[in-house]
């Protein structure tokens, strides 16, 4: 099968996210969002068929929206893609609409910019799909700047991905779009959703958003001032400040898997004692090492236990290894395991590393063994 056109950053092992075009333009439509976007996300930014280097083919005349979603979980699928975040604007938003709705368990987290979950009714749509056709899409060109952006602003790169659009497969999404109302569905997003309108948007104003918003359970909802209905174009960092604000589950995803390697106990000392100070450097562990590193499925817990012992080892942090003993345990390693793990650091880290090491290692297994016998006495 041929698939979408499509440009992936970031690295392979970050949390993957992908962004969806609007009518009319190609993922050049996130050029100053997806760099960004890509520090922390393995951003995979897609074109609709017959736009930008998608082949034209893969859309016909009467498609649905659902048949513009069945190409994206392709493109996932192929990538090894299973479960993702998804942000799209206007037709793009509409597919992520429908893959919440009709594949939950596939999307993590939603944003919908400047789009809705009817387009005016399928008239309009029926009636361009027509005249392109007749045409063809240079009749369009005449408002695209209207239509796209407030005040002077223009894209000339987008204009031109507008130009060059299929007339087709222009009109076959133009099909898409007057078929489309998930208006009754809407409250079986479970997906946490952000909706972002611009404010000056002509296409889909904020209204069509905050529809969106009041019927997805627990969704939340940011208005641009001064964007029209190309807001990561015309406003990339308001975009890309709600975007972030939105996917930075990772942090409280990070602070679950820190609690259940580390313990609450730990945890709730260690967040007890922040300050002003320490504030954002806490929230850099818990994003990062825990909410990106130690939720990468490519190594097991145990797996990353080993590696992070011998790594406090060869840099002689011996209170950071006595907690991380602990966190071996928790993660299924036994203490004849832990000892195999000191062993091989005698050898790579050096003989006194390593017995500085297992000191350590013995004070904490003695105080777990202690516990242990404490709890099957009632002590």
């Amino acid at each position: 099968m041929t698939l979408l056109n499509h440009r992936t950053e970031g690295a392979t092992s970050a949390p993957p996210l992908l962004l969806g075009p609007s009518l009319g333009t190609s993922y050049a439509l996130w050029d100053k969002v997806a760099p960004e976007l890509s520090i922390t996300h393995r951003v995979i930014r897609w074109d609709l068929p017959g736009h930008g280097g998608s082949a034209a083919e893969l859309i016909r005349e009467g498609a649905s929206v659902g048949d513009l979603a069945d190409l994206v979980l392709a493109l996932a699928d192929s990538l090894g893609v299973e479960r993702f975040a998804y942000a799209g604007v206007s037709l793009g938003g509409a597919v992520g609409l429908h893959l919440a709705v009709h594949h939950p368990e596939r999307v993590e987290s939603l944003a919908v910019i400047c789009s809705s979950a009817h387009f005016n009714g399928a008239k309009p749509w029926e009636e361009r799909a027509e005249r392109v056709r007749r045409e063809g899409m240079g009749w369009l060109l005449e408002s695209a700047n209207a239509r796209w952006f407030a005040g002077d602003f223009t894209d000339p790169r987008l204009i031109r991905d507008h130009a060059e659009a299929d007339p087709e497969a222009y009109a076959a999404c133009c099909d898409a779009l007057a078929a489309f109302d998930l208006s009754d569905r809407l409250p079986e997003i479970s997906a946490r959703t952000l909706l972002i309108a611009g404010r000056q948007d002509p296409a889909t104003p904020p209204a069509h958003l905050r529809e969106i918003a009041d019927a997805v359970p627990g969704a939340a909802l940011v208005e641009i001032p001064g964007a029209s209905h190309l807001a990561p174009a015309q406003c990339p960092q308001a975009v890309l400040t709600a975007l972030r604000a939105h996917l930075d589950g990772g942090a409280k995803r990070g602070m679950g898997v820190r609690r259940e390697v580390l313990g609450d106990t730990h945890v709730d000392r260690a967040q007890a004692r922040q300050t002003p100070f320490t504030a954002r450097f806490q929230d850099f562990i818990s994003r990062y090492a825990w909410g990106e590193i130690w939720t990468d499925p490519t190594l097991s817990r145990r797996e990353r236990s080993m590696i992070t012992l011998t790594a406090l080892v060869a840099h002689g942090h011996y209170d950071e290894l006595a907690m991380h003993v602990r966190a071996a345990r928790r993660n299924g390693l036994t203490p004849e395991e832990i000892g195999a793990v000191l062993l091989q650091t005698a050898v790579y880290c050096g003989v006194p590393a390593a017995n500085s090491a297992f000191a350590a290692a013995q004070r904490v297994l003695a105080e777990e063994a202690e516990e242990a016998k404490e709890g099957e006495t009632g002590g």
